[in-house]
């Protein structure tokens, strides 16, 4: 992909460029080398990370000219889904659009992939899923603090989130995101007192081996990114059984990584800027879109506008073969017009039914799930500060849950290095005193008074 760039940018602008590529584990990871001093034209992080960069100011706006679709290269604005542009122009963070910054790149939401043959759909489709004994250390989970967070969110607030009167609400979506990005001290102490419980009731805290445990039946269930969950259902098809994708009913973490501009890279560089725009342009060109995806498992932010491709892929994938008896509609309207209430039978495709449990629900959620997806915000330093605090305390220890036997434990641990300090001391002293008569001795002997 890089090196076609580079040949398209100069067949189409006459200009040589050359593509410095680096990746990093999480988004943290990329933050600490910016902090560092590393230098980059455009990053790619998620979208509470790029939300953290435009409130430090260091985000170049993206031009005028980006958004203009009369520009046959301008395959970004000219493909992306209708829905996620909408969320991309009436999202803000310090009272700036995200568009104003951010061109989308892929996205998902969050849900437990899990054993059809333990767990039945209606068990897996809840975060209480975690805390439930008789599925003791048999269910894995997020080893971040944002994910857990809003994990636990969702599971205490499971009788609010799930009642016909806040799901009612006209109202709703608003509610539900002030919900899930609740910092307030009373509901961060509620969070960590649930997390030490279901530490002790989960597998483990993980970051990648959740899909490993899976395929090879460690666990039964494991709460997941969506791309993430198809890659572990194909892998496990491979090796000849069948795992499924379930979104809890409280409400699912819609997800985002976006491409940014740095200041510190770009600067007032006209020329950087209008190749780090064709670079995310060239990304977007459907058939770059679909060799993507078919490359990560994960969802691109475009549908292809007046291109096929992206949905013609996506019916290859998942499509029901001509005289399939489980063919069920499966109704991707709003992503590719960016209506949730109607439905348009273009983009109404026939699925086998077990793909409404699995890859094609993972990768392209139904319009019910969208609807109770919440996006989890930039917290700012305070909040952030606090919820690491929490996670430190659930990840290490909980002074306030400790058993009596755990002080006794720690008291005479406490006691042990306190005896050997003093026991060192004495020592050390003993030595000194000793050192001392010897040297007097050495001295007199020396002028013959000894």
């Amino acid at each position: 992909m890089i090196e076609d760039f580079e040949q398209w940018y100069e067949e189409t602008y006459g200009v040589k460029v050359n593509v410095e590529y680096s990746t990093f584990g999480t988004n943290e990871d990329l933050y600490n080398m910016l902090t560092l001093g590393d230098t980059y034209d455009l990053v790619c992080p998620s979208e509470y990370m790029f939300m953290r960069l435009m409130s430090e100011g260091k985000l170049v706006p993206l031009s005028e000219h980006f958004f203009d679709e009369s520009d046959e290269n301008n395959f970004y604005i000219r493909g992306v889904s209708p829905y996620l542009r909408n969320i991309f122009e009436t999202s803000e963070y310090g009272g700036e659009k995200w568009s104003k910054y951010a061109a989308g790149y892929m996205w998902g939401t969050t849900g437990f992939v899990y054993n059809p043959d333990v767990l039945s759909k209606e068990e897996a489709s809840t975060f209480r899923l975690v805390d439930d004994p008789q599925y003791k250390r048999r269910v894995t989970i997020k080893d971040n603090v944002r994910d857990s967070y809003f994990m636990a969110v969702a599971a205490l607030r499971h009788d609010l989130l799930t009642s016909d009167e806040f799901k009612n609400d006209p109202d709703y979506h608003t509610n539900l995101e002030n919900v899930m990005n609740d910092t307030s001290t009373e509901e961060i102490a509620e969070v960590q007192d649930y997390l030490q419980d279901v530490k002790n009731n989960v597998y483990s805290f993980e970051t990648d081996s959740g899909k490993a445990d899976m395929i090879t039946g460690k666990v039964i269930a494991n709460y997941q990114w969506s791309g993430d969950a198809a890659y572990t259902m194909d892998q496990a098809e491979e090796d000849g059984y069948i795992l499924n994708f379930a979104v809890p009913e409280e409400t699912t973490n819609i997800y985002f990584d976006g491409w940014v501009m740095l200041k510190s890279g770009i600067g007032n560089d006209a020329a950087k800027q209008q190749a780090a725009e064709a670079f995310i342009n060239f990304i977007s060109r459907p058939d770059n879109v679909v060799r993507n995806m078919y490359y990560i498992g994960y969802t691109s932010v475009i549908s292809g506008g007046d291109d096929p491709r992206v949905q013609e892929y996506l019916e290859w994938n998942y499509g029901a073969e001509d005289g399939d008896d489980t063919a069920v509609p499966y109704d991707l309207t709003y992503y590719f017009t960016g209506d949730t209430e109607n439905s348009d039978p273009k983009y109404v495709i026939s699925v086998p039914a077990e793909q409404l449990d699995r890859q094609l629900s993972a990768q392209y959620p139904s319009v019910d799930v969208i609807k109770r997806a919440s996006i989890m915000r930039c917290f700012d330093t305070e909040q952030n500060a606090a919820i690491n605090r929490m996670w430190v305390n659930v990840r290490c220890y909980n002074a306030r849950r400790m058993p009596v036997w755990g002080w006794v434990l720690t008291a005479l641990g406490i006691f042990g290095i306190v005896l050997l300090v003093i026991r060192k001391v004495l020592i050390t002293r003993r030595k000194r005193e000793i050192r001392g008569v010897r040297d007097a001795k050495k001295a007199l002997a020396e002028t013959g008074k000894f």
